[in-house]
């Protein structure tokens, strides 16, 4: 029997909200019903290149009128706590865009409200469904490279990112909140959870607010990997938006290289393994994303399935934990110990932090 198509909404319909749109077009089981936004001409614009047959410009009426089994929020983070409980308190399903919330307090919160309300709850957190990304983790699965106990996983650029995101600008915590909770949620994603913390951070721009570079040392008995971000680095090739992976091994290294080249690396020899973009070409229409593709396809089928996502809003908490362990461990110069912000914000009056 053929199953009815998922009622999907879109609430926010700015920048990045754009690649989730577009890639709805291409996941199979749903159908856009809707999109919101509080500019209506944005939300007007983006129905007319979508084809959506509904526009709101408030979310509250939107779940009313139209019941949609999820939403997709695509807006800043600071709305993000206000309308996941607002749709949790309607029986509706979240995505929710990265990072979840402005705090821990409050992303612990939309977790709360999700699972009181008995809704399924996830992160938009796509760069680890990027193929090229997904490929090298599928190699350290099999064992190619024997133990895995070293990462670089890194993410240097100048490009312009305020042009399209003015308010990234504005924002006294930026690059490991924006781009870091990226690199974060791939180092636990090949390696597992971390039990210590170091960062070094800082602002090189002087015409923003917040830290635009800043790395990250992650260890744990089996493993060291840094996670190394920047959008204030001189290069003679910007390989915007790339994320370059090193993965060592006890009998090989697995890399992603420039313009998505997976390869096996070991002493004298490099063997390709595949060449896997990111983007792909649309006619008439800008280049869908793979990843945002994949994630949004993989939320599809774990509604259907009644499978837990893989970075459901409850595991995205311990990525969480740790960007904001960052920041604590940037201004301390002391090492953060995973964990310990987390369980202070989910039992803010329960018992000391381990």
């Amino acid at each position: 029997m053929k199953l009815e198509p998922l009622r999907l909404a879109v609430i926010g319909c700015g920048f990045f909200a754009q690649n989730h749109l577009r890639a709805w077009r291409h996941v199979r089981g749903v159908r856009l019903v809707a999109v919101c936004d509080r500019d209506e001409e944005r939300a007007r614009a983006a129905a007319a290149t979508f084809a959506v047959p509904a526009v709101y410009t408030d979310a509250a009426t939107l779940l009313e009128r139209e019941r949609p089994d999820f939403v997709d929020i695509v807006t800043t983070p600071p709305s993000h706590r206000e309308l996941v409980e607002l749709a949790a308190a309607h029986g509706v399903a979240v995505i929710c865009q990265k990072p979840a919330a402005p705090t821990l307090e409050d992303a612990c919160a939309m977790v709360t409200a999700c699972e009181r309300a008995g809704v399924p709850y996830m992160v938009h957190e796509n760069f680890r469904w990027q193929p090229a990304i997904r490929r090298a983790r599928e190699i350290v699965a099999t064992g190619a490279i024997g133990e895995p106990y070293f990462g670089r996983i890194t993410f240097r650029s100048r490009h312009d990112v305020y042009r399209d995101q003015p308010y990234l600008a504005a924002d006294r915590r930026f690059v490991i909140a924006d781009l870091g909770v990226h690199l974060l949620d791939l180092a636990r994603f090949f390696f597992g959870e971390p039990d210590s913390l170091l960062c070094a951070a800082r602002r090189v721009n002087p015409r923003i607010a917040g830290e635009d570079a800043a790395t990250i040392l992650l260890r744990s008995p089996a493993f060291a990997c840094v996670t190394d971000m920047s959008y204030a680095s001189h290069q003679e090739r910007d390989l915007f938006p790339q994320t370059l992976i090193a993965i060592e091994g006890s009998e090989a290294t697995v890399v992603v290289d420039a313009d998505y080249e997976v390869a096996l690396v070991r002493t004298g020899r490099r063997e390709r393994i595949a060449i896997l973009p990111e983007h792909r070409p649309l006619a008439g229409d800008a280049p869908l994303r793979e990843s945002v593709l994949a994630i949004q396809q993989h939320w599809v089928d774990c509604l259907r399935e009644g499978r837990t996502p893989e970075t459901s809003g409850r595991d995205n908490l311990k990525t969480l934990d740790l960007v904001f362990g960052a920041y604590q461990s940037a201004e301390t110069g002391e090492a953060y110990r995973p964990g310990t912000l987390l369980a202070a914000s989910a039992n803010p009056s329960g018992p000391s932090p381990r």
